[in-house]
């Protein structure tokens, strides 16, 4: 059992890498299910046999993560949001990823009311975590926990459920594709503006130099957002924790519009301190967590249900095609890594679109995900 600081951190580093070190040689096995997730379900498994002991200096490294990694994390992703080519989408690639976003986060108001019964009492967190999971991506997950003090139990919770749901919808929604042409004439399918977006450019590949000054530049912003948000005011949802999203979300977009944008390496530096905040919270895991989770489950296909019929209703009253649902679907519940790849079976020309849609995502999500949380907590309130 592992109970010191350096064993802990060591541990942690070395489950958040490996999986994506092996995808490098062996890519098939995480195409479909990336390697993020492999990290958090073989750091459940050992968090679940007992490896880490919950010592003070084991907790020590759980805050200092938690405190200084977020908002740079959030800081870093931010950075390659290009706004312009968002808005370039125009209004069907918009309302496609509206109508897919606002679907998400009904599904999970319907499914909390559905099954709270069974849920524990601080079930909120988990589904708000999961909201901005599902309107983001996975560090929108992590964002949201920490903007709302979620439990640790409760964000494993949800990490577990995001892992489950996502591998099953991702599969679903592949398995639609050869169905295109009979949905497209259903629905009276327009391709319009979203053939039109022009690919983002790549990003030349990052020196050491790069790496260490975008690590330092995040971990400077996290420190002077703490510093911000202490001295602001704090008003129901708007908790220090969140403030220090909020100013590090928009010292990140104000780079993003900055020729700093173009220096290459915010995205693996970013990609980096997502997967040790994710193995962080897969290390708290625990068998009261993973019991709770069988329940939020089961609330999560429910949310599921509801955006699927949701995007079918929407994509027959603005003739949006199946291409297009699935993409802006994936772009919320699988994010960046996994939208591309479902974009470019039906339609190359969406690949694209699936990236930009993913990014905007990755700039709503947490938002998304505090506000459901915050409106679940207040319906929950009233239930009880």
């Amino acid at each position: 059992m592992i109970d010191g600081a350096a064993g802990y951190l060591v541990s942690l580093l070395a489950l958040a890498g490996l999986f994506p070190a092996l995808e490098t040689r062996w890519p098939r096995p995480f195409a479909l299910v990336p390697p993020i997730v492999w990290s958090y379900l073989a750091t459940t498994a050992l968090a679940l046999a007992g490896l880490w002991a919950r010592s003070d200096a084991v907790i020590g490294v759980d805050r200092e993560i938690g405190t200084h990694l977020m908002p740079a994390l959030v800081f870093l992703l931010l950075t390659g949001c290009d706004l312009g080519a968002i808005l370039r989408l125009g209004p069907h690639g918009l309302a496609a990823f509206a109508c897919a976003a606002a679907s998400v986060l009904c599904g999970l108001a319907v499914a909390w009311l559905v099954w709270h019964r069974w849920l524990p009492a601080n079930a909120w967190q988990a589904l708000g975590c999961l909201g901005g999971s599902w309107v983001g991506g996975t560090a929108n997950l992590v964002a949201t926990g920490e903007g709302i003090a979620a439990a640790p139990a409760m964000v494993a919770a949800a990490l577990l459920v995001d892992t489950v749901c996502y591998a099953c919808w991702v599969t679903l929604l592949f398995a639609t594709v050869p169905f295109a042409d009979r949905f497209d004439a259903w629905t009276r399918a327009r391709h319009r503006d979203t053939d039109m977006v022009r690919a983002p450019d790549a990003t030349p590949p990052a020196s050491p130099g790069h790496v260490l000054v975008w690590l330092a530049g995040a971990l400077a912003v996290a420190v002077c957002a703490r510093a911000i948000a202490g001295r602001l005011p704090t008003d129901g949802p708007l908790t220090p924790p969140t403030w220090t999203l909020l100013v590090a979300a928009l010292a990140g977009l104000v780079v993003a519009v900055t020729p700093l944008a173009r220096v290459p390496g915010a995205r693996g530096v970013g990609a980096a301190l997502l997967s040790i905040a994710v193995v962080t919270l897969a290390s708290k895991g625990d068998v009261d967590g993973l019991r709770a989770a069988v329940w939020l489950v089961a609330a999560g296909f429910t949310a599921l249900a509801v955006h699927a019929l949701a995007m079918v209703a929407a994509a027959r009253v603005f003739g949006f095609d199946l291409g297009l649902c699935g993409v802006a679907s994936l772009a919320s519940v699988g994010g960046i890594a996994s939208a591309p790849l479902l974009a470019a079976a039906p339609r190359p020309s969406l690949v694209p679109v699936a990236v930009l849609l993913a990014l905007l995502g990755y700039l709503l999500g947490t938002w998304a995900g505090i506000g459901l949380a915050s409106f679940l907590s207040l319906l929950a309130g009233r239930v009880a």
